[in-house]
């Protein structure tokens, strides 16, 4: 890869994160640490408004921006195939707002790149979830963002029916299979729950903040640890 090629890439993904380590710059880049180090210090003195020093991260001034981007063929049939793969998973709320998204991308290629992405051939040829799966699965999202308090009324494996108040913290999809992982009030511990056996969910007025021990982050870090 061209330096240039490379500045232009770190400039990508420090904007693209809260944060980015030299370590993750250096290993997305294949690269040595120290090049990195060498590059971010070369971009500020470009002007580039990258804070952050080595050994803590990196991440882009507030307001900083760059003009559109002109993506290559390979990247617009990468993004043609997510969108079409991911839309008879996405809830209802997704599906329009990411082939809405896909056209403006499609709008600003070169005539030959956008007929090489509208002729891929990679289709997930799948009716999509139902109305009612979808509508709830939307739900949980928007709490997850909202970080409103749930009450679930959940179908558990042995058929019995219980009501739980919940944190909701990231829904996952595994498959055919969507889940949302939340902190449990009720057992006082995490919980996923497969939203297909949610019977009903009523969004409460409480919501909650992080709190030690009851985060996504705090559940990744357990789960790592089985």
């Amino acid at each position: 890869m061209r330096r240039a090629d490379r500045l232009f890439q770190i400039v990508q993904l420090i904007r693209g994160r809260r944060l980015s380590t030299a370590e993750f710059l250096a290993q997305r880049l294949e690269v040595s640490v120290r090049t990195v180090y060498r590059d971010v210090a070369a971009l500020q003195q470009q002007g580039v408004p990258i804070e952050g020093e080595a050994g803590v991260g990196y991440r882009m001034r507030a307001g900083f921006d760059l003009p559109p981007l002109m993506f290559t063929k390979d990247e617009a049939q990468a993004l043609v195939a997510v969108v079409r793969l991911a839309r008879p998973a996405l809830d209802a709320g997704l599906i329009a707002p990411a082939e809405s998204a896909l056209s403006k991308i499609l709008a600003v290629l070169s005539p030959a790149a956008r007929a090489a992405a509208e002729s891929l051939a990679v289709y997930a040829p799948h009716s999509g979830m139902d109305e009612g799966l979808s509508q709830r699965l939307m739900r949980l999202r928007e709490a997850t963002e909202s970080r409103h308090k749930l009450r679930l009324q959940y179908l558990d494996l042995g058929g019995a029916s219980t009501e739980r108040v919940v944190r909701p913290l990231a829904c996952f999809f595994w498959g055919p299979v969507w889940t949302v992982a939340a902190w449990c009030e009720k057992r006082s511990d995490f919980r996923s729950f497969r939203v297909d056996r949610i019977q009903d969910l009523t969004l409460l007025d409480e919501r909650f903040r992080d709190e030690p021990g009851k985060t996504l982050a705090d559940l990744e870090r357990a789960q790592a640890l089985d």
